[in-house]
This record gives structure tokens, sequence and C-alpha cells, in this order.
């Protein structure tokens, strides 16, 4: 099938060796396309032939489209206030980056995607139940005008996937301009490689704020913002009542995007 207007980069996987593990999906026996975000698809100038009949196999990991170059990113982080060591893409695997016409890029993260090597004691494995509260809480959000990630499909198979009970795999292919974390610099940071940490901080501005690049201060204005866009995040979701249950800094967006939505919940 075709991808349509669909051109894929991976910066990451050019740019930032040392930072991920190259590795393919682990396809979901059965695979097939369960539901698309037909709106956000659109915007995204995909063809139509992506989504029909059960869809590509790329939704459920058994394909890759031209260009992509799937890895797993590595990262650490602290969680629930404790210093939790290396973390990383546990189930996720990002593909690859599209590049639409005016220039930008959206990574595509597939969830549910299969081991990797930051699994650490998980499946890799995603079920039906918590990608369909990702795929709705994240498009709430975004339309109650709050920054996060954005889901494009659902996929279900025939896979059995082991939680309090038996439940059926499904993988999840999240959108977003970038899944650079916090949890990418203390990964670096703690392990004394702080030539990595610049690494990442110099991709970033290059890709994400590329009016700062020849600022000679543009370290401190780069944290600057980050800082202002975490605490506007943070005041948004307040307003809407939203609690992230899982607000640790390997789950926290540069970009100040909301992701992971593991446990979260909506006040009254």
């Amino acid at each position: 099938m075709s991808s349509g207007k669909a051109s894929f980069d991976n910066t990451w996987f050019r740019e930032l060796t040392g930072c991920y593990t190259a590795l393919n999906p682990t396809p979901l026996a059965g695979g097939r396309l369960l539901y698309h975000n037909a709106p956000l698809a659109a915007s995204m100038g995909l063809d139509s032939a992506l989504f029909a009949d059960k869809g590509h196999a790329v939704w459920h990991g058994a394909a890759l489209l031209p260009g992509m170059q799937p890895l797993a990113q590595v990262y650490s982080g602290h969680q629930f206030g404790v210093w939790a060591g290396q973390l990383g893409d546990g189930r996720g695997i990002l593909l690859g980056e599209q590049r639409l016409e005016d220039g930008s890029k959206l990574d595509w993260h597939l969830k549910g995607a299969g081991l990797t090597p930051y699994s650490r004691m998980g499946d890799g494995r995603a079920v039906i139940r918590s990608s369909v509260r990702e795929f709705l809480a994240s498009e709430a959000l975004h339309h109650l005008g709050i920054p996060t990630t954005r889901a494009l499909t659902l996929s279900i198979g025939d896979e059995p996937v082991y939680r309090e009970t038996t439940e059926r795999g499904a993988m999840l292919m999240r959108i977003s301009p970038s899944h650079l974390r916090f949890g990418h610099f203390e990964h670096f940071f703690y392990s004394q490689q702080q030539e990595k940490v610049q690494q990442l901080a110099d991709y970033a501005i290059r890709h994400h704020w590329p009016h700062l690049d020849a600022e000679a201060d543009r370290y401190q204005q780069w944290f600057t913002d980050i800082v202002l866009r975490t605490a506007r995040l943070v005041a948004l979701w307040q307003s809407v009542g939203f609690a992230h249950g899982v607000m640790n800094t390997d789950n926290m967006s540069i970009l100040g995007l909301t992701i992971d939505y593991g446990p979260f919940g909506f006040s009254g």
C-alpha cells in the first residue's frame, strides 16, 4: 500500500548514536486495525488506503513504511520521588519521523510493540483496556486545548497478554513532535556522560528551538522555556481537574506535552 504523502526520516537514529537500541517491533499475532483517528490522519496528509480493510501492517508491527528506522530509546528517571535508574522504551518503539509539507516533523511511536532491552520485568505488550484509555484521554485533552501526544490508530490481535487476568493484546500509534523527556538528560547526567547531555541539548535546540541556535545564552533561554512550558502544562491540567498518575521525570516531555496515560483521573 502507498504511504500517500508521508515521507519518513529518523534524526534520532542518525544524530544520537548511543541513545537507543535499533530494533523492529514484534508483530501482534492476528493483528488488525480496529480504529483510526480520521481527523488527525487527514491533518497529517495520510493516504486513506493505509486504513482500508484491516489496515496496513504497520499499525500492528508487521511492516514498516519507507524511510522508517525503528528504535527503542534509553532514558532514566525519578519515579515517585525516588531515583529509579535506567528505564527506557520497555514496550514502545519509535518507528520514525514523518516530515510534513510545512517542514515540521511528527514521531510515530508504536506502543505495545514487544520486548526491548529496556523492558525489565515486563512483556513489552499493551492490552485493549489501557490502549483505549490512552486514546480517549489524549484526544480529550487535545480538544480541551491542552498540549498532548495524540493517538492515531488502535490495533488489536488474538495474542493473549497476562495481567491480573488474561487480556487481548493491542497496539496504539502515538504521535508527537518529539518523545524527548526529562529522563533522557538524567540518564546521561547520572552516568557522568556530560558530552551526551550536551549532545541531547544541542539536538533539542537544533530541531525544536532553532531560533536559539545562534544565541550566546541559548542553553539558559532553552531551559527557561522548558520551565515555562512545564508550569503552563500543569496549570492547564489543574484548570480541568486532570491528575497525572505517573508524573515522573521519565514521563515529562521537554516540549511541555502530556505524555503517558497510565493511571490518571479527573476531579469533579
